[in-house]
């Protein structure tokens, strides 16, 4: 559904060898302006009812929905001129260079959202027809944050913020689909939490949660093989439980020598060091480094235990 023109390429090309670098604090209008073109593509454009008909076709209808749910939730009217349709509203609120990112990405998580888990339903039901599919559209939608070096990605229903498409790749997204398998819910809700707070710039939030989903982690993992540990019990003792548990193989403990230090002294030091305990006095700042290292850090780890466990109840059976 993209091309890859020559400009492209030769803006690729001059930036070759470079680290990547994203940024978050602006949309640019090229960028705004292909998620409209993915938007007409995926879900349709508004349709005027006919002279004298009060009914309105199901695109319009999803427009209406969109538009509703998205003014409601910022506080607002409309997001245009209340003369204009509701798809023209919401396109012209994303152009509008005025209206802040963080709502921008609002509106487009759940049009996104819309073309994820809607459209396809009434694709099934050949209640609608549209030219791009939920899982190029949401692949275009990537591909043009990636285009354009702006830190989002959408995943599972929910815009994330990404500061290296490596780790993304590796750490975020894996951990994300372990996490969304049956039983594993509240965890996967935390860790979502965590990011959401961080795409907003709430760190220490984003650190008590990303703490809170390696812990659900842990315990879920623990009522499911049958292991015992203190409910109240800190991720400290977690780790120690499912490590005596044999969670991860004696050959991996072996040349893992750190496994159990970077799990203790990782992501817990990080939390008890600033959000997790009374801050006192002096109000604490956790810089943005610290709250990306967390995240990452638990990812990694999510993606470790859950494989790890996946494994052993493989043998198992």
């Amino acid at each position: 559904m993209y091309i890859n023109l020559y400009s492209k390429r030769k803006k690729l090309a001059e930036r070759s060898g470079q680290a990547e670098v994203y940024q978050y604090t602006d949309l640019p209008i090229e960028f705004r302006r292909q998620v409209v073109h993915i938007w007409l593509t995926a879900i349709g454009s508004y349709v005027h009812p006919e002279r004298f008909s009060v009914s309105l076709s199901l695109v319009s209808q999803l427009w209406h929905k969109i538009h509703d749910s998205v003014a409601r939730e910022l506080g607002l009217f409309h997001l245009g001129s209340p003369l204009k349709d509701p798809f023209e509203q919401c396109q012209s609120f994303l152009l509008n260079k005025e209206t802040p990112i963080d709502h921008c990405l609002d509106l487009i998580e759940l049009a996104f959202h819309y073309i994820e888990n809607i459209i396809p339903q009434l694709l099934g039901e050949r209640r609608l027809n549209v030219e791009q599919r939920a899982e190029y559209a949401i692949r275009e939608l990537n591909h043009r944050f990636r285009e354009h070096g702006i830190g989002y990605q959408y995943h599972g229903g929910q815009i994330i913020r990404v500061d290296s498409n490596f780790i993304h790749a590796e750490a975020v997204v894996p951990a994300l689909s372990l996490l969304s398998k049956q039983s594993f819910e509240g965890a996967e809700q935390e860790f979502r939490n965590a990011h959401e707070h961080y795409r907003k710039r709430e760190y220490k939030d984003a650190i008590v949660d990303s703490l809170n989903a390696f812990e659900s982690t842990m315990k879920i993992i623990c009522d499911k093989s049958g292991w015992t540990y203190d409910k109240t019990a800190t991720a400290k003792d977690l780790i120690k439980v499912v490590l005596q548990n044999g969670l991860v193989p004696n050959y991996l403990q072996t040349h893992l020598s750190g496994l159990r230090s970077v799990l203790e002294s990782g992501v817990p030091t990080v939390r008890n060091k600033t959000s997790g305990h009374g801050q006192g006095s002096q109000p604490i700042s956790v810089p943005e480094y610290l709250a990306a290292y967390a995240l990452h850090l638990t990812a990694s780890n999510i993606v470790l235990l859950v494989e790890a466990f996946e494994a052993k109840q493989g043998t198992s059976k």
